[in-house]
């Protein structure tokens, strides 16, 4: 009896220890959760000694109080070592010793404000500009078998994301530099690059490139008026290739270069053919690796001139595009040369020497089914008596207005609904052409070549409850309509029928499949565009649409047709 007691008695005293220690832990978690014990970045430096010369830098430049203060900052702290090696870069004793708007430049490029952890880096520009504006560069290094991450190519991460109370640290073995120097004179700084740099200068280029950002005052004068502009000075991108690139080009010498594209024997004239090599190689804008490789294409400043852009396993190409079936391959863009920033823009080399391709217009037939995104289905795709359906965020060329899905249909052969008889015996097939289910109707084209061309709209007829349909090339309306209800005919003259705006754009005939002319534009720039399908009645059935053609001004409408049911061309 006594041992029950003394055992009831030792069961309620673990109780109570067991609820007062949880109470205790609850009530410290709770402590814990309301109050942030962690310190900020200008505390934080000064309980680590390893950082105290960096500390003393935003201490000069009157930074040390604002990074003490509420944000999200990502900074990147040289250790001692580093300053020091700074300090004596710059023949300065001390950090007091180097001009203060210096330093408040070197400090500020080492912030930024949002918070960057190593797992958002990529081989490239961080999104975010330091608070100097100008953009820092990550990559990956290799020394000794010892990886480690690069920012600007010059300095290694020893040390990342240490949390602080308002951001994030990442610890360098090297201060990050401003770059003070222009496009201009970063270009001329290399030996590598000093027959490109020759080629600026004959063309009138060099100075352009060396322009600081800021604006430029220009005065003209006319019929005795003289008037005064201000013009912005902006960032600009410089694709370079070096020596060795015009070496394998067989070009060794301003001369040989000259003697290849200076048609016009004046270089500095903006239609010489010297002068648009170079001009082909300057973008407008400031163009990171990171910034081309979303894009499918770029502007130049060769007049009217732009250049394809592909990312294929993670490298970028130039140029790379499919004419008639045949693949011409592209420049490819230097990685570890690119990505070079100067003062009023950044700098990327190339491989392989390249001019303006010159291409008379050429016929496009765009089958509006060839989706890489039907194409990878490979069950599916022009295997007859197949389909699929897939939504619009699955598609990268195609963008549409409702939430209805797009339906990719490969008709059976003898199909009783003539769908076969489209060109590749494909068609896309849209549930309900108008607003709230499909509506602007927005696809990416194939590569087109700079000219006049007149287009073409070919759908599959149905009947009375099919839409009336405005095309738009690159946003532009187009002043024929289509009306997916008026059928083929073979009844009256083709040529007739063609100076109407109709023609028949398979053979053999079928009055299910009719081509409207929309109208004639021109494409100012070889390259991918829009065109756009709007809806302007509420049809009650599905519509079907087969193939857009681009056929040049010049070029016969009617012939070659496209082969029904087939992939070829009918004479």
């Amino acid at each position: 009896m006594k041992r029950s007691l003394v055992l009831n008695r030792l069961m309620r005293l673990t109780l109570v220890v067991f609820l007062t220690l949880a109470f205790v832990n609850c009530t410290s978690e709770k402590i814990k959760e309301f109050t942030d014990q962690t310190l900020n970045v200008t505390d934080y430096l000064k309980d680590n000694d390893d950082y105290s010369m960096f500390l003393e830098m935003l201490e000069v430049t009157n930074y040390a109080s604002f990074m003490n203060t509420y944000g999200t900052y990502t900074v990147f702290v040289p250790n001692n070592e580093a300053v020091k090696k700074y300090l004596s870069d710059v023949g300065a004793a001390t950090v007091k010793d180097v001009p203060i708007e210096d330093l408040k430049e070197i400090v500020k490029l080492h912030i930024l404000d949002q918070v960057v952890a190593t797992t958002d880096f990529t081989d490239g520009k961080i999104a975010t500009p330091s608070q100097q504006g100008q953009f820092l560069i990550t990559g990956a290094a290799n020394i000794a078998g010892v990886s480690s991450i690069t920012v600007n190519k010059t300095s290694n991460i020893t040390a990342s994301n240490v949390i602080v109370g308002n951001g994030i640290i990442h610890v360098i073995d090297k201060v990050l530099r401003v770059a003070d120097k222009t496009l201009a004179k970063s270009i001329e700084a290399d030996p590598n690059l000093s027959l490109f740099t020759e080629a600026l200068k004959a063309t009138g280029w060099y100075d352009a490139l060396d322009k600081p950002l800021g604006t430029a005052t220009v005065t003209t004068t006319t019929g005795g008026t003289t008037t005064t502009t201000t013009t912005k000075i902006g960032h600009l991108s410089v694709l370079t290739q070096t020596n060795e690139v015009f070496k394998a080009a067989g070009i060794n010498s301003l001369a040989d270069l000259k003697a290849k594209y200076s048609h016009l024997h004046d270089p500095m004239n903006p239609a010489d053919s010297l002068n648009l090599f170079v001009s082909y190689r300057i973008l407008p804008k400031l163009q990171y690796l990171a910034d081309l490789a979303v894009s499918q294409s770029i502007e130049t400043k060769a007049p009217l001139e732009v250049i394809s852009v592909k990312l294929a396993a993670g490298t970028i190409l130039l140029n790379e595009e499919t004419f008639n079936g045949v693949l011409e391959k592209g420049v490819v863009v230097n990685r570890g040369l690119s990505d070079v920033t100067a003062s009023n823009g950044v700098i990327h080399s190339v491989d392989q020497n390249f001019f303006i391709k010159k291409r008379i217009p050429a016929p496009v037939y765009f089958d509006l089914g060839d989706q890489p995104e039907f194409r990878q289905l490979t069950s599916v795709f022009r295997k007859p008596g197949t389909s699929a359906a897939l939504k619009k965020e699955l598609f990268k060329d195609v963008t549409w207005d409702g939430s209805d899905a797009l339906t990719y249909v490969c008709a059976t052969k003898g199909s009783s609904s003539y769908q076969d008889r489209a060109w590749n015996g494909d068609i896309i097939e849209i549930f309900r052409f108008r607003t709230n289910n499909t509506q602007n109707l927005k696809f990416k084209t194939p590569v087109i070549i700079k000219g006049k061309y007149k287009i073409w709209v070919s759908y599959r007829w149905k009947g009375t409850k099919n839409p009336t349909v405005r095309t738009y090339f690159n946003g532009i309306a187009l002043p024929r309509l289509v009306n997916f209800q008026e059928q083929a005919t073979n009844t009256i003259n083709e040529r007739v029928l063609e100076s109407q705006g109709y023609k028949s754009h398979i053979s053999p005939f079928t009055n299910r499949f009719n081509c409207r002319l929309v109208g004639i534009v021109d494409v100012l720039t070889t390259g991918r565009h829009t065109i756009t399908f709007e809806s302007l009645s509420n049809p009650g059935d599905t519509a079907w649409m087969d193939v857009v053609e681009f056929r040049p001004v010049d070029m016969d409408q009617l012939y070659p047709r496209l082969e029904s049911g087939g992939s070829g061309l009918v004479p």
